[in-house]
């Protein structure tokens, strides 16, 4: 580890084999703690190469728990976190909005990072039991077009680093893995990042995957689309900026999508916009979000097109259903 400290604090960088390597050794304990903990500070004192992230990712995909579900054609639908808005679960209730729709939806999540309930949070809260036991996800796909993956299920590797991420108490690199980590690897890929620079650092890690995929940033600061202002989004062939009006809405105020102080508050609101019962601008938040994982299994649908399919998905309370039978399949 000394050689490759000493290479990263002249200022070089790691070969994308370099960088899974050294992940690979690390998860493996090959390595003490303040070792470890040097070359995570590494990445925040200078920006992470596409290069680097994707040997890093390709690490945790290699030592993850593996999940086959056939071939299913599925979709992720996942952000970054850190962007210290505390919103409600947007992208969780998406993945219902879709799930309800029609489409398979393979959901890698965790507890919140900038929220006070993540993914993971709002799901335990709910009753929903994790499990990384690959016969009981197929179930749960199969009977609600949905299944959840809880990173620390699949992620063992990740057990020697969180109590030096934790003692650190600063972002690392680590953040920036989840969203690629998926242990299904689905061919779809819906995915919000808190910093604008990190849009074009997710789309080169993307480039030569056979994948479709969008990658969303709210240009004030949302790892999905708010509706507060406009947004940024790159897929496999465009880059735009589009404002609220792209999806046929209006602007709304950043106190409209606040997610609540506690777990309780949080899952409180995720079942009342589940299952219709949410304000306008709540509900056209997670319909915007909808719209654009909608499209990636069809890009020769219009926007509209696709917030009419995720509304009807809504209202028929098929998204709410999504949600039930996840929840009883877990038991």
């Amino acid at each position: 580890m000394k050689e490759i400290l000493n290479k990263l604090f002249a200022g070089e960088f790691l070969a994308k084999e370099e960088a899974k390597s050294i992940l690979t050794d690390i998860s493996a304990e090959k390595y003490n703690e303040a070792s470890a903990a040097a070359f995570m500070t590494v990445f925040r004192m200078r920006a992470i190469t596409p290069s680097e992230l994707a040997g890093f990712r390709d690490a945790l995909i290699d030592l993850c728990v593996k999940v086959d579900l056939g071939n299913v054609d599925s979709i992720d639908i996942v952000g970054t976190g850190g962007d210290g808005k505390n919103t409600f679960n947007i992208s969780t209730l998406t993945s219902f909005v879709v799930a309800g729709a029609g489409y398979k939806v393979t959901k890698h999540g965790n507890y919140g990072v900038s929220s006070v309930s993540g993914s993971s949070n709002v799901l335990e809260h709910l009753g929903y039991q994790f499990s990384n036991d690959q016969d009981v996800l197929r179930v749960q796909l199969d009977k609600s077009n949905i299944c959840f993956f809880h990173a620390p299920k699949f992620h063992p590797a990740m057990k020697f680093v969180a109590p030096i991420r934790r003692a650190l108490g600063v972002k690392t690199f680590f953040n920036l893995l989840g969203p690629l980590v998926n242990p299904a690897q689905p061919k779809r890929h819906l995915l919000g990042v808190f910093e604008e620079r990190l849009t074009d650092l997710y789309h080169l890690a993307h480039e030569g995957e056979d994948k479709a995929y969008a990658i969303v940033h709210a240009m004030d600061g949302y790892d999905e689309v708010s509706l507060t202002g406009d947004t940024k989004i790159i897929t496999n062939t465009q880059n735009q900026v589009v404002a609220p009006s792209y999806f046929g809405m209006n602007k709304i105020d950043p106190s409209e999508i606040f997610g609540g102080d506690t777990v309780k508050d949080a899952a409180d609101i995720f079942i009342k916009i589940i299952s219709n019962q949410g304000t306008t601008s709540q509900t056209n938040v997670v319909l915007a979000n909808a719209s654009l994982a909608i499209q990636l299994f069809d890009h020769s649908k219009s926007i509209s097109d696709c917030i009419t399919e995720a509304r009807l998905s809504m209202e028929s309370g098929n998204a709410y259903n999504a949600l039930k039978k996840l929840i009883e399949s877990s038991k």
